[in-house]
């Protein structure tokens, strides 16, 4: 992109509307890279010669509230999932003790595998209603603004286990 990058225009735009999603097309996939795009609010992100049929997919999931990551994003997140960061307490380094009761953790496990409120209130055979309540109660628990956030830092700070990253429909 001319003038500013696509990080600072994914900034940009979510600072003046965060509700806006934002998905980005690249043609990178470092780490570091996924790392910048969270921080910065992307809901996603695609590698330049994705198939126009995905590519469609992926503006669907994000315009309705999900995230898309490509395959290597998603290994990386499920890498951290399997290896939770530490962090310092004080003196010491230790893994936080999980403010998410066990359902709270099977839905941000969703979440943080792309699923949409309705696709995870089909797969745990609740209301989507309530899907809302306990992503609401996440994010206050949390501390966060949005489903993105919230994934990003379970991954960090190992709140959801490795086996209910394998729920699927």
């Amino acid at each position: 992109m001319p003038g500013i990058g696509g990080i600072e225009a994914c900034r940009q735009i979510k600072d003046r509307h965060p509700a806006i999603p934002v998905l980005i097309l690249t043609s990178h996939s470092q780490k570091s890279l996924i790392e910048r795009l969270i921080a910065a609010g992307a809901q996603g992100y695609c590698l330049k010669g994705i198939a126009a049929e995905t590519l469609v997919l992926a503006i669907r999931s994000i315009a309705a509230g999900a995230s898309w990551w490509d395959k290597v994003a998603t290994a990386e997140i499920r890498a951290v999932f399997a290896n939770p960061e530490p962090v310092k307490v004080g003196s010491k380094w230790e893994v936080l003790e999980n403010p998410l009761t066990k359902r709270e953790q099977e839905i941000l496990a969703l979440v943080a595998g792309g699923k949409s409120n309705q696709e995870i209130a089909q797969i745990l055979y609740i209301a989507p209603g309530t899907v809302r309540v306990h992503v609401h109660a996440i994010l206050q628990k949390l501390e966060v603004r949005d489903r993105t956030q919230a994934a990003v830092l379970a991954i960090q700070k190992g709140l959801v286990a490795e086996e209910l990253l394998a729920i699927e429909p």
